[in-house]
């Protein structure tokens, strides 16, 4: 990890200069950056100076020195020379997730394609973070507007500030609970006891997002009815799975994918944190998604490959005919439909 000193950073963002502002949040605000290599990177300031936020920070630091995941974002270093430590990032230039789901005025709105995918990658790196480091990490603030996408459109789970190591025989007491409002998870927000399952929950939230392309609170609406998850739930008891998604995805995916998206979506958020699924749980499921879909629409190619072929064929023959796809599928048959026989390699 790289240490800067405070001139390269102030000469990389023309000292703080408020246009360079991309984003502001409860821990601090993030500038864009030019270093003098012509590196374009992201760089998180404190707002105030108070123990708790140094703290966050020093904590951020230590949190991404032990990640190394493609779905999350890499600290490049940090400034030590100032009353509070500043953190440089790689850039990711494609934005928040949150910003391509509500932008309605967005040039590339999100594909449900695309929206499987984010939600797998994401899916992993919180994986990775609860199981494959030396001590589970909870990230305690899962939200779209901490997700990014680069130039690719690949997901980078971001925003550690508020995140915890915790060794295995500790308990997940807090004395303050942490989050935002949407994503909280009601179990952590009646016991403060945060654990695994909690971090389930806003992902759980996080999905609904991309299925339903709505905000995860409204405020058209009043009570319960603010919350989507509560409507989410209820159009799932309901069995009204269409009328709260989102009419694009609606018209792109597929009714079992959809279903099984859905019903996964709805065991991450149960209010009984013990019955919701792990997030390795998650990232498997949704994963297997991902992979029928695949294997779908190559069968629907072939298929229509092969429809395609023959009308060609019966357009320059009257004979017998044979001829093969690009799949390696073979047809033999003559003009009578009942002599068609289909051989599957």
């Amino acid at each position: 990890m790289q240490l800067f000193t405070v001139k390269e950073l102030e000469k990389a963002t023309d000292n703080f200069n408020e246009s360079r502002i991309l984003g502001q949040g409860g821990q601090g605000t993030v500038y864009k950056g030019m270093l003098s290599e012509g590196k374009i990177v992201a760089i998180k300031k404190s707002k105030l100076v108070d123990e708790n936020q140094v703290e966050q920070f020093i904590n951020e630091v230590v949190m991404l020195s032990q990640i190394i995941h493609r779905n999350v974002v890499k600290l490049l270093g940090c400034c030590l020379e100032t009353e509070v430590p500043l953190l440089v990032y790689e850039f990711i230039f494609n934005g928040t997730l949150f910003d391509h789901i509500h932008d309605k005025t967005d040039e590339f709105p999100l594909s449900w394609n695309m929206r499987l995918k984010i939600a797998v990658e994401v899916a992993e790196a919180l994986a990775y973070l609860h199981s494959a480091t030396s001590f589970p990490i909870y990230h305690r603030d899962v939200k779209s507007t901490n997700i990014l996408l680069d130039e690719k459109y690949v997901a980078k789970v971001s925003d550690f500030g508020t995140s915890r190591s915790i060794a295995i025989d500790q308990t997940h007491l807090t004395t303050l609970v942490k989050g935002t409002f949407g994503y909280l998870d009601p179990e952590y927000f009646q016991s403060s006891q945060f654990t695994e399952k909690s971090d389930v929950y806003s992902f759980g939230v996080v999905l609904v997002e991309l299925l339903t392309g709505q905000r995860p609170i409204s405020s058209a609406k009043t009570g319960e009815e603010r919350s989507l998850a509560t409507r989410f739930l209820l159009c799932m008891e309901a069995e009204n799975l269409e009328k709260i998604l989102d009419p694009q995805v609606l018209e792109q995916g597929k009714r079992e994918e959809l279903t099984s998206v859905a019903k996964l979506a709805q065991r991450c958020l149960n209010l009984n944190g013990k019955k919701r699924p792990t997030m390795k749980e998650v990232a498997m499921e949704l994963e297997i998604v991902k992979m029928s879909q695949t294997h779908l629409t190559t069968s629907e190619t072939k298929y229509q490959d092969l429809q395609l072929r023959k009308s060609k064929e019966i357009l320059i023959s009257d004979d017998n005919y044979t001829w093969t796809s690009t799949s390696d599928n073979i047809i033999e048959s003559s003009l009578d439909a009942h002599s068609l026989k289909i051989h599957t390699v």
